[in-house]
């Protein structure tokens, strides 16, 4: 697969795939008789994990630990976990925050819809006059 392919694919910029291939976080990619960088499956599942990882809000350089680790192999499993136990704590209290975050908006929108609806009430009252 060509790194246009991938990056449609993953909604990632060529540059952001080159980035982590750069920092280790995927690769080295292979590369084609011509010199283009051909991703095989392996690359994909580590893309797509990468990604997920990303979207938990792992920063950078603790991904990069964790896929350095994960290149050492089994004897780092533990090292690996806690990672991953830490990320998650991290997401749960993001989650916790944005379902306060999402209370106060529906409190304040229903807030609005009252006032629009007793604004709306009281013009058709000046109306019917």
């Amino acid at each position: 697969m060509t790194i246009k392919e991938v990056s449609d694919k993953y909604q990632l910029s060529t540059d952001t795939l080159r980035y982590y291939e750069k920092v280790g976080l995927i690769g080295p990619i292979s590369k084609n008789k011509s010199g283009i960088r051909d991703y095989k499956e392996t690359d994909l599942r580590t893309i797509e994990f990468v990604k997920c990882m990303r979207q938990a809000n792992m920063p950078i350089d603790k991904l990069i630990r964790y896929m350095n680790l994960y290149k050492e192999g089994n004897k780092t499993l533990e090292d690996r976990k806690q990672l991953l136990v830490e990320q998650l704590h991290k997401v749960e209290k993001e989650i916790q925050e944005l379902e306060k975050a999402k209370e106060r908006l529906c409190y304040k929108i229903d807030l609005y819809d009252h006032q629009l609806l007793e604004k709306n009430l009281s013009m058709e009252k000046e109306t019917v006059l």
